[in-house]
């Protein structure tokens, strides 16, 4: 039997799963990540604190983010998943550190996109980073905010959408790479009250429950390679939400 051959695998086998998770100001995201299994934070923004989960101090460089990802790597330690918060917040250290590498003074200096594109390697190299400690048996989680955006749909009419806050390159390759990215929004219940004299005026109304996206809507992208539904209802409860996530979840489940 050729080499090639004798190295032909079969079955399935369950990774840890690499995860992006975006949404509104304060609807749940790092509450939402720590309830995974013994979690670990790597931090490019204040805010953990009053979450308690164990984290690394401030990453204020791209280099300190290097760091913390290289000693979960090399060294031995009890966590099993990492949580990343923010990519919107670390962008900030890409361009930084991408503009030191090449000698810019920003990162739109060079010109015709020509920056972000050198910026969108210096994620990937992040992102391989991550790779290795899912090598290592880790779950990777990614926090960002969202952004409205205007999509320009070639096949209809254009429409707004909430989209990952970092550039479009950047987001690309966060969605190319992870095997679920997740939207986590409230749900939202409009309500059209008649004013008289043939007025009408439309409200939003909510309850505080909170829905996780896992399709793409016009809405909003989102994708998994798990099959999960299309939409996600979390428990109030913010030490529950973790564990109607990892039901969906091969790895955990």
């Amino acid at each position: 039997m050729s080499m090639m051959l004798s190295q032909i695998q079969t079955g399935v086998v369950h990774k840890p799963p690499r995860i992006v998770i975006y949404g509104v100001h304060g609807v749940g995201k790092t509450s939402l990540a720590a309830g995974a299994p013994d979690p670990i934070l790597i931090q490019t923004e204040d805010g953990a604190d009053e979450i308690g989960v164990a984290r690394f101090p401030l990453a204020k460089t791209l280099d300190d983010v290097y760091m913390q990802i290289g000693e979960l790597v090399t060294e031995d330690h009890g966590f099993r998943t990492v949580i990343f918060d923010s990519a919107d917040w670390a962008e900030k250290l890409v361009w930084e550190a991408t503009c030191e590498d090449n000698g810019w003074k920003s990162i739109e200096a060079p010109g015709f996109g020509k920056g972000y594109v050198e910026a969108e390697n210096t994620w990937k190299k992040v992102l391989e980073g991550f790779d290795a400690l899912r090598a290592k048996g880790m779950c990777v989680i990614i926090l960002a905010h969202c952004e409205v955006k205007r999509f320009d749909d070639p096949t209809n009419d254009g429409y707004d959408r909430y989209q990952i806050a970092v550039h479009k390159r950047a987001s690309e390759t966060l969605q190319e790479w992870a095997d679920a990215v997740l939207f986590l929004n409230w749900r939202t219940m409009v309500q059209e009250k008649d004013q008289g004299m043939g007025r009408k005026i439309t409200k939003g109304k909510g309850n505080g429950q909170r829905i996780l996206y896992t399709e793409e809507r016009p809405a909003a992208i989102a994708k998994n390679r798990y099959g999960m539904p299309d939409k996600i209802d979390l428990p109030n409860n913010p030490t529950q939400t973790w564990g109607a996530l990892a039901q969906h979840l091969p790895f955990f489940a």
